[in-house]
């Protein structure tokens, strides 16, 4: 039974944590925000982001970092502006055998960078692997089964991580296809905001349900022509993710878009929300992926349109509508 270092006491650490103590895992949850730390141990439970779900005492909460070094897994949970530079914070304290794995999606806004690819260039010498799927912290602390994929070039890390973290609630499938684990991770964020927007409009079903169909073949569409395997987007990192995240009450990237829907500014939704909101930030990472790798990414374009306030949402929902009639797939006709 391998020890767990998390490192990140958000919403999703915060669940891991309890889930794999539960399981009677050994957990140390790190934060280098002590207050936060304080907080967990004085209230019981993690009150902003799992309220009403006890943080067992078995849980060790710590703002040392240097205890990270006996550990044979690291977990970051941190958003993904965050991820480089804890991940500095941590160099030369991680064991080089370390497996070290990425919760987060979505890019390093900067760069345009996968999480991993950050990782891998502050961790050369540890072995990545991407954890990532349908898999909401909310459900995850509560025990609620969940099924999700461990992604990494390494199959070795990837088999230890299946094996370390799986439990009776918490189903992990191997992939090696980590650039189209990521995207879909990532990616299917910008949709769920649009469907918050489409919600908070109360445009109806069937634009809900063509906006998650027409959202994933452009997911596809990027992710393939980055390199990625178009079955990946299909699976539970892909459409398992874009389902969930487009449908649940607990989705902070369809709340925010439920209050942009209804008047507010990205701004103003945001700081309502109260927590991050990947969706924002990945918009503008694939809006600059798409001009780069010449794809055409239509819902993309229009939402990064509206979160830059060059039209409302009725517009963009016009200018989408209103384009030239084309073949649903992307391949000669009769073949």
């Amino acid at each position: 039974m391998n020890p767990v270092f998390i490192i990140g006491s958000g919403g999703f650490g915060t669940s891991l944590a309890v889930l794999l103590d539960q399981c009677g895992i050994p957990v140390s949850l790190y934060s280098a925000f002590p207050q936060e730390l304080e907080a967990i141990a004085r209230d019981g439970e993690n009150k902003k982001l799992l309220p009403g779900i006890p943080v067992p005492k078995t849980i060790k909460l710590t703002p040392n970092k240097e205890e990270a070094k006996d550990f044979s897994l690291a977990v970051f949970a941190v958003p993904s502006g965050a991820v480089r530079p804890v991940a500095k914070s941590f160099a030369g304290v991680l064991a080089p055998d370390t497996v070290i794995v990425n919760v987060g999606k979505g890019f390093e806004p900067s760069t345009q960078k996968r999480l991993s690819v950050v990782l891998k260039e502050e961790f050369p010498q540890n072995p990545v692997v991407v954890l990532s799927g349908p898999s909401h912290a909310e459900e995850i602390a509560l025990g609620v089964p969940t099924t999700v994929v461990a992604a990494s070039e390494d199959h070795n890390a990837a088999l230890l991580v299946q094996q370390s973290l799986m439990q009776k609630n918490l189903r992990i499938y191997l992939n090696d296809d980590v650039l189209g684990v990521e995207l879909g991770g990532a990616l299917k964020n910008i949709i769920a905001l649009a469907a918050g927007i489409l919600d908070g409009m109360k445009i109806g079903d069937n634009a809900r349900a063509a906006l998650m169909t027409r959202g994933l073949a452009e997911i596809t569409r990027l992710g393939t022509a980055m390199g990625a395997q178009a079955a990946t987007f299909l699976g539970l990192a892909g459409m398992g993710d874009l389902i969930v995240t487009c449908t649940s009450v607990h989705s902070r990237n369809h709340r925010a878009g439920e209050y942009i829907g209804q008047g507010l500014s990205p701004k103003e939704a945001v700081e309502k929300v109260g927590m991050t909101v990947e969706g924002i930030s990945a918009t503008l990472c694939a809006h600059q992926l798409a001009m780069g790798y010449r794809v055409e990414m239509p819902i993309v374009e229009q939402l990064y349109q509206v979160l830059q306030g060059n039209c409302d949402a009725p517009t963009a929902i016009a200018n989408l509508m209103g384009r030239p009639g084309r073949a649903e797939r992307d391949r000669p006709w009769g073949m």
